[in-house]
């Protein structure tokens, strides 16, 4: 199945869903539900696989896409889809927020009463910079509040990085988090490279928000190639979805 439904026990009038790269129509290197316009795949493929998908959502619902940017700029889905940003929020039913990935973090977000939702591009570069943040700022609604999803992503035995990101995210960690932020980078069989947690890193970042319901989708992109797009495994690749909507 292309199109899973995300478990992260959201309240009962929100829809989330996330995909595969199987049961689409794109041809290689974008075989077969790609779902971005920008990669190189044929564009009526894509709005074929696009339409696929929205046919899952309740009713009449419409997805929000955006024009990520691997920035921190969250925006009203319904006011103003389809401008440069890597999160968006919703308050009005029938509207998707939705987030394109290939190894960055697909975060989900929605409060315990089902009255706003988002979602959220964490790379590196947002995560470091505060996109999770911006999200749930934009959500103007208590963190204690909200039910979190992280969903598959690269995972820490293939991400890895020079130390110039350990010491972007050490930079901008109270003090007091500095020895936890480094847990989340492990040394790498390359000297001076490190393995990279992003499912931790994000962890932290919402609970030092006051964030503490979280389901984690511990997949790990670059290692399942017959289920996820990656972009650091091969390159021209496709990319999956991530959504959630107040069902209209």
């Amino acid at each position: 199945m292309s199109v899973e439904r995300v478990a992260a026990g959201f309240p009962r009038n929100i829809t989330a869903l996330t995909t595969t790269r199987g049961g689409g129509v794109g041809r290689e290197p974008w075989q077969s539900f790609n779902l971005a316009l920008h990669v190189g795949d044929d564009g009526q493929a894509v709005a074929l696989n696009r339409e696929t998908l929205r046919s899952f959502l309740p009713g009449d619902s419409q997805i929000a896409w955006l024009d990520q940017v691997h920035g921190t700029n969250a925006i009203d889905a319904a006011r103003h889809p389809g401008v440069p940003a890597d999160a968006s929020v919703c308050r009005r039913p029938g509207v998707a927020c939705a987030i394109l990935t290939a190894d960055c973090l697909p975060v989900l977000l929605c409060d315990r009463a089902g009255v706003v939702v988002a979602a959220a591009h964490a790379g590196w570069r947002g995560l470091a910079d505060g996109v999770l943040e911006a999200a749930v700022a934009a959500m103007k609604a208590a963190p204690e509040n909200l039910m979190v999803w992280l969903g598959p992503c690269i995972g820490p035995a293939a991400f890895e990085v020079g130390p110039e990101v350990l010491a972007t995210f050490c930079d901008r960690a109270p003090t007091a988090q500095v020895a936890s932020v480094r847990a989340c980078f492990q040394p790498s069989p390359r000297p001076g490279h490190y393995l990279v947690d992003l499912h931790a890193l994000a962890r932290q970042r919402l609970a030092a928000l006051g964030v503490g319901h979280i389901a984690v989708d511990a997949r790990c992109t670059v290692s399942l190639p017959a289920s996820f797009f990656s972009y650091r495994r091969d390159g021209e690749t496709g990319r999956m979805a991530s959504l959630i909507l107040i069902n209209p």
